[in-house]
């Protein structure tokens, strides 16, 4: 199989779809891989790098996307890539497309065979193709938030470990799934007063015996969400319905309670946010302020570290990539239950239900597409 990585042309993404060693892995199956050049510079991995793996260097992305099998990235296809985009073309990213009508409309009508990084299902219903980056984005929005609340940012001007004699900061994780439980660590490693919310007791029981006394946890419900958020410095948003749009937790209204200057990090921006008054911001002016609290709503964090999220996310997706060249999309299916759970677009059809559900389509289970 002919297989291409472009270069990533979201704003401030310089992660990488394939790194030169995932390249190689490709080659020695037999396979012809196309990495559009300059495409691994954010990882510091070169033309050269490549080229030694076995891969070919082509120069911009329209080779790529006019003459390979399967296209390798990292983030959804923006506009400009989507218009390149064949009909029985295979490609393999994170889509996010709940949240995303535009992107799931152009996918639809290009007759690509989209699979969604963030759908890929594991054992017990785990999600191991999103958990690396839930992880690195979780560790990441307490540094972030950490950051938003230092005064010259527009935050409160608050420390989160504190100092001898002043309390510590008040840090709400709304969620103890991957994303809450990595938010978790970091902000109980900084010395934080820390709260877990979560409507599971299960997740709740496990939480709660990891952190011991280092961290309090609440079950999810209004009141006491509306509790621990009004009283809180820095509100992580770490809620996830597995393809389907975030559920709005904290309202508007909500935030008429908070404290002037408090900071909200949504970490499920990619599925639509679960702050009502999120909207997807960049690298590049990452913080506004709604009713005197600063949202914190980059929808690539990784990106920002993005030698440490390339090489974890090819940990995981790589052995698919593989399957899906050796034995065909279908055939890898088949084979790979799992896998199968990662088709959200095909033939012009919605294969993913909560995307179908949230978005209008009708649905069209993935046994049909494998005929």
């Amino acid at each position: 199989m002919r297989i291409g990585c472009p270069k990533e042309i979201k704003n401030h993404e310089y992660r990488v779809g394939l790194t030169p060693e995932s390249a190689g892995e490709l080659a020695r199956h037999g396979h012809e891989v196309w990495i559009q050049s300059g495409a691994g510079l954010g990882i510091d991995a070169t033309d050269a790098e490549y080229e030694a793996a076995g891969a070919h260097i082509v120069d911009g992305p329209d080779p790529i996307f006019a003459e390979c099998e399967m296209v390798v990235k990292v983030k959804e296809p923006q506009a400009d890539e989507r218009k390149k985009l064949r009909e029985g073309q295979i490609l393999y990213t994170y889509l996010h497309l709940a949240p995303d009508r535009e992107q799931t409309v152009d996918l639809v009508e290009s007759g690509v065979t989209a699979i969604a990084y963030e759908t890929v299902t594991g054992p017990r219903g785990s999600l191991p193709l999103l958990k690396p980056m839930s992880q690195v984005a979780g560790r990441m929005s307490v540094q972030a938030g950490a950051n938003a609340l230092e005064k010259a940012h527009g935050g409160r001007g608050v420390l989160l470990g504190g100092v001898p004699g002043v309390m510590p900061g008040k840090v709400v994780v709304i969620g103890g799934g991957v994303v809450g439980f990595n938010a978790a660590q970091m902000a109980v490693g900084l010395g934080a007063d820390v709260t877990i919310l979560d409507r599971d007791p299960e997740v709740l029981e496990k939480v709660g015996t990891h952190f011991e006394a280092r961290a309090a946890t609440r079950f999810s419900n209004a009141a006491n969400l509306e509790d621990a958020v009004s009283g809180a410095d820095l509100v992580i948003g770490a809620v996830l319905i597995p393809g389907a749009a975030a559920p709005k937790l904290v309202t508007r209204e909500l935030l008429t309670r908070m404290q002037k200057g408090a900071v909200l990090v949504d970490v499920a921006i990619d599925q639509g946010g679960c702050f009502e008054t999120s909207k997807p911001t960049t690298h590049d002016n990452p913080t506004y302020m709604v009713e005197g609290v600063v949202h914190y709503c980059v929808a690539n964090m990784p990106g920002a570290v993005a030698r440490t999220s390339t090489y974890a996310l090819n940990n995981v997706t790589l052995p698919h990539a593989l399957q899906i060249a050796d034995h065909g999309w279908k055939g890898a299916m088949r084979m790979n239950p799992h896998l199968a759970e990662g088709l959200n677009v095909w033939d012009g059809k919605v294969t993913y239900k909560a995307v179908a559900e949230d978005l209008g389509y009708e649905y069209v289970p993935v046994g049909k597409a494998l005929i």
